[in-house]
C-alpha cells in the first residue's frame, strides 16, 4: 500500500514503518523489527540498505552530555546575509558543533556545541559579517521518539510502537562516571549507531558482553539515546521552525514536556536566555505553522513570547534541533 505523500512513488508503506521502527529503537535488530512488521530479517536488510541509498538513511548515537558532566550550548549568531553559508560551514567542520542550520531568510546561524569548560564564545572565532551572539545553556531536553513527517504518517499501530519501545530512562539528574572508554565508545556510535558489539568490543579493547552492560546503562541511564537522520525532503516537502518561546517558571517543566507530545515537535529544551525553551518543529505547509501558533502554542499555559526562525539550510546535523 503506497504512503499518502509526495514520494508514494519512491517510499512505500513499509520503507515508512521501518524509519518509524528505527526512530523508536535505532539500535533494535532486523529480526525483532521484522517480527513486529510481519516481514522477514532479511527483508527488513535489503530496505534499510536501500534507505541508506535512497534517502541517505543513518542512525546516529547521542548523548545526553549533563548527565556524564558536560555541558551543551544552543548558539544563535545573527549575521549579515552575505556571511550566513561561509559562517556555517566553518562552524560545521568544528568537531565541537553537532549541528548547524542557516535561518531565518539567511541572517542567522544557529549552532549546538558541546562545551565542558564554559568558554564556549571563546572558541567560536566569530566572522566580521557577525552582528550579534547569544548562547543558551541547555538545562533540561525533553526527548521524544517522534520526528517530522514520519510521525504523522502513523505508520505502525500503537501495539506496533509498544512492542518496540525500549524502557524509559531514569529520571534523576546525578551525573554518572564517565570512564576513557566511554569517549572511543561513544565517538564510535556518533558515527554509526548501529555499530555491531563485535567491532565496539575490538575499538574499546572489550569483551562483547562487557559492551552490551555498558550500552544498557548508558541508555537506562538517559545518557545514549539514538536518533535517525534522513532526507525528508523523500516523504514530503515540508520545513522546520525553531520556536523560541518564554515560559513562566512555574510551568517550565510541564509545558516542556507538553509540547514534546505535540506530533509537530522533533524535540523541546528548557534553556538560559531570555526565551527559555527552544522548541524544534516541523510543518507541511505555512498554512500549517500559522494554524500551530495560533491553536497549538496557544492551548499551551504558561507561554508568553514566541519567536519564530525557519530554517534555510541543515549544513550539518548530528542531533536536534
Amino acid at each position: 500500500m503506497p504512503v499518502n505523500s509526495p514520494a508514494r512513488d519512491v517510499l512505500d508503506t513499509l520503507d515508512v514503518q521501518l524509519l518509524r521502527a528505527l526512530q523508536i529503537d535505532g539500535r533494535a535488530s532486523f529480526s525483532r523489527i521484522g517480527a513486529v512488521l510481519g516481514v522477514s530479517d532479511r527483508t527488513v536488510a535489503r530496505r534499510f540498505q536501500r534507505l541508506c541509498t535512497l534517502a541517505n538513511l543513518r542512525v546516529v548515537g547521542m548523548t545526553d552530555d549533563r548527565r556524564q558532566g558536560g555541558v551543551s550550548w544552543i548558539v544563535r549568531l545573527g549575521c549579515v546575509p552575505d556571511a550566513a553559508e561561509s559562517l556555517a560551514d566553518t562552524l560545521a567542520r568544528r568537531p565541537d558543533t553537532v549541528y548547524v542550520a542557516v535561518a531565518s531568510g539567511g541572517t542567522e546561524v544557529v549552532c549546538g556545541v558541546r562545551d565542558t569548560d564554559g568558554l564556549v564564545l571563546d572558541r567560536l572565532h566569530l566572522s566580521a559579517g557577525v552582528t550579534s551572539v547569544s548562547a543558551h545553556c541547555v538545562l533540561h531536553s525533553f526527548h521524544k521518539g517522534a520526528l517530522g513527517p514520519v510521525h504523522r504518517i502513523a505508520a505502525l499501530a500503537h501495539e506496533q510502537e509498544a512492542a518496540l519501545r525500549p524502557p524509559p530512562a531514569e529520571s534523576s539528574d546525578q551525573p554518572i562516571p564517565r570512564p576513557a572508554s566511554d569517549d572511543v565508545l561513544l565517538a564510535a556510535l556518533r558515527r554509526n549507531g548501529r555499530t555491531p558489539l563485535t567491532q565496539l568490543g575490538q575499538v574499546t579493547g572489550q569483551s562483547e558482553s562487557a559492551v552490551r552492560r555498558r550500552l544498557e546503562r548508558l541508555r537506562s541511564a538517559g545518557v545514549l539515546h539514538y536518533t535517525v537522520q534522513f532526507d525528508h525532503e523523500q516523504l514530503d516537502h515540508g520545513f522546520r521552525v525553531l520556536l523560541w518561546l518564554t515560559v513562566a517558571p512555574a510551568h517550565l517543566t510541564r509545558v516542556g514536556h507538553d509540547l514534546a507530545g505535540h506530533p509537530e515537535v522533533n524535540f523541546a529544551a528548557a534553556v538560559t536566555g531570555d526565551s527559555n525553551v527552544v522548541v524544534s518543529t516541523h510543518f507541511a505547509t505555512r498554512r500549517e505553522l500559522y494554524a500551530y501558533l495560533i491553536s497549538g502554542i496557544r492551548g499551551v499555559e504558561g507561554i508568553g513570547r514566541a519567536e519564530t526562525s525557519s530554517v534555510l539550510r541543515q549544513v550539518k546535523r548530528l542531533a536536534h534541533p
